[in-house]
C-alpha cells in the first residue's frame, strides 16, 4: 500500500505486526456521560471506533491517535480534561482496537488515516462545529498523525506529538523485530521524519526525558526536520516512554493549552477582515 509516496508493505507481515500492534477489544462499551461515540466505515465490513469528548464547539477540536496498547476508552477521565480547558478531544481506534473491527496492518493504519480524517471532519461540520482543528498522535499514533498533517495542511491548524519516532528500522529493532533477517530497511518504514519536513503548520513535540522505547534523539530528529519556523520541543524530565501525563499531570495539560491559545491567535490574526471560512476535505 503507498499513500503519500510511503510504502509500508514490507511492514504488513506477521513478523513485524505481532510487536508493532496490541490489540484489544473494548468490554465495556458505553461510553461515559457527556461523551459520543460513533463509527468510521473504512472498508466493506470493516468500521473504526471513535470517542468524541465535546466541549464549546466554536472552540479546538484535537483529533488524536494513541499508542499501540491503547484504546480510546482508556482516555474516559482525560478527555473532560481537555474540556475543562476549552478543548474537545477525539480519539480514533485503529483496526482491531477497542470496538473497532478487522485487523492492523502498516498499510491500513497509514490509509485509515485519510478516511478518519475527512470523515471526522464531516461529521464536526454536521455538528455544527467551527473551532481549529488539531491533530495528535501519542507513540504508535505519530504514523496517523503526521500522515495526516502532512497531507491535509490546508484543512489542519496545528500538530502536537506525545512520544512519537522519527525512525522506524530502530524503534522496529527495540520492540523485538529481526529487521536486518527480514530485509526491512528504513525505506520500508512510515518515513516521520520525512513527511514533518513538509507540515508547516504549528507543532508541539513532547518527550520523555527517560524514554527507552523511542529515546529523546528521535524527538530531536522531529524537532530539526521540522518544516515549520513554529515549533517546539518540552522535554518531561524522569519521564518514560508511558508516563508523562501520570508524572506531570496538570503540567502536561496547561501546555497543550498555551499551544492552543496560541493556534488561536494566529488563526484571529489570519482571519481577520478576510471573512474566513474553514475547507472540509472533499470525499
Amino acid at each position: 500500500m503507498m499513500i503519500s509516496g510511503c510504502d509500508v508493505s514490507s511492514l504488513d507481515q506477521p513478523e513485524v505486526l505481532k510487536y508493532l500492534f496490541h490489540p484489544r477489544k473494548d468490554h465495556v462499551q458505553a461510553a461515559p456521560q457527556d461523551a459520543v461515540d460513533f463509527f468510521i466505515p473504512v472498508e466493506k465490513g470493516v468500521q473504526l471506533g471513535a470517542r468524541f469528548y465535546p466541549a464549546d464547539p466554536e472552540e479546538p477540536h484535537i483529533l488524536f491517535f494513541h499508542g499501540n496498547g491503547e484504546i480510546a476508552s482508556d482516555y474516559d477521565a482525560i478527555g473532560p480534561v481537555y474540556n475543562n480547558h476549552g478543548i474537545s478531544f477525539l480519539v480514533v481506534d485503529y483496526r482491531g482496537y477497542g470496538q473497532s473491527t478487522g485487523s492492523p496492518t502498516a498499510s491500513n493504519l497509514l490509509s485509515d488515516a485519510h478516511t478518519a480524517f475527512r470523515e471526522v471532519c464531516r461529521w464536526l461540520e454536521g455538528q455544527g462545529r467551527t473551532g481549529l482543528i488539531i491533530i495528535m498522535g501519542r507513540s504508535l499514533g505519530s504514523v496517523p498523525a503526521l500522515e495526516i498533517c502532512s497531507s491535509y495542511q490546508n484543512e489542519i491548524d496545528g500538530l502536537i506529538l506525545d512520544s512519537g519516532f522519527a525512525r522506524t528500522v530502530p524503534l522496529l529493532d527495540r520492540l523485538g523485530v529481526a529487521t536486518e533477517t527480514l530485509g526491512i530497511s528504513e525505506a520500508d518504514g512510515f518515513a516521520n521524519f520525512g513527511k514533518i519536513r513538509d507540515i508547516g503548520k504549528p507543532t508541539l513535540i513532547i518527550h520523555g526525558q527517560n524514554d527507552d522505547i523511542i529515546p529523546p534523539k528521535d524527538a530531536d530528529i522531529l524537532l530539526a526536520n521540522s518544516g515549520t519556523m513554529r515549533k517546539q520541543l518540552l522535554l518531561a524530565p524522569g519521564c518514560g516512554h508511558n508516563d508523562i501525563l501520570l508524572r506531570c499531570g496538570e503540567a502536561y495539560f496547561k501546555t497543550i493549552s498555551r499551544f492552543v491559545e496560541m493556534l488561536k491567535r494566529l488563526k484571529r490574526k489570519a482571519s481577520k477582515g478576510c471573512g474566513f471560512d474553514r475547507r472540509y476535505p472533499r470525499r
